[in-house]
């Protein structure tokens, strides 16, 4: 069994899977657009282009995720992506990175359980927790 996160975006999941492959050292190995599938006639003609499915692939671990059609969209709330890290030089360069342009729940430093640990949302809104311990 393998357990996967399966992302929701507001039509910018393709911007936001290129700055993952880039950021976290993977490799996007599906980026299907709804045109060109049988899924093309069930959005606007307008989202046509907008990612259907994404598969990014990052040490055999998996990401997901699509843009969800008008008016289907809700913000994630709930649950953070956790991205655990043996390097803290590493975990500075990915929260800073996640953190550009986004929100910073907590700032990343060191706690009792991590030599580094922090929260931040995404510019695209997604919540991430970065934990080096």
């Amino acid at each position: 069994m393998q357990l996967n996160s399966y992302l929701h975006f507001n039509g910018r999941c393709e911007e936001a899977f290129k700055l993952y492959e880039k950021v976290l050292g993977g490799k996007i190995e599906a980026m299907i657009p709804h045109e060109g599938t049988p899924a093309a006639e069930q959005v606007p003609a307008g989202w046509r282009k907008k990612i259907m499915h994404a598969r990014l692939t990052v040490d055999n671990q998996v990401l997901m995720a699509s843009d969800v059609p008008p008016g289907h969209y809700s913000p994630p709330q709930g649950f953070r992506v956790n991205i655990s890290i043996q390097n803290p030089a590493d975990a500075e360069r990915i929260f800073k990175a996640l953190a550009d342009k986004g929100k910073i729940a907590m700032p990343l430093e060191k706690t009792f359980w991590a030599q580094r640990f922090g929260m931040v949302t995404d510019q695209f809104g997604i919540p991430w927790m970065i934990n080096c311990e």
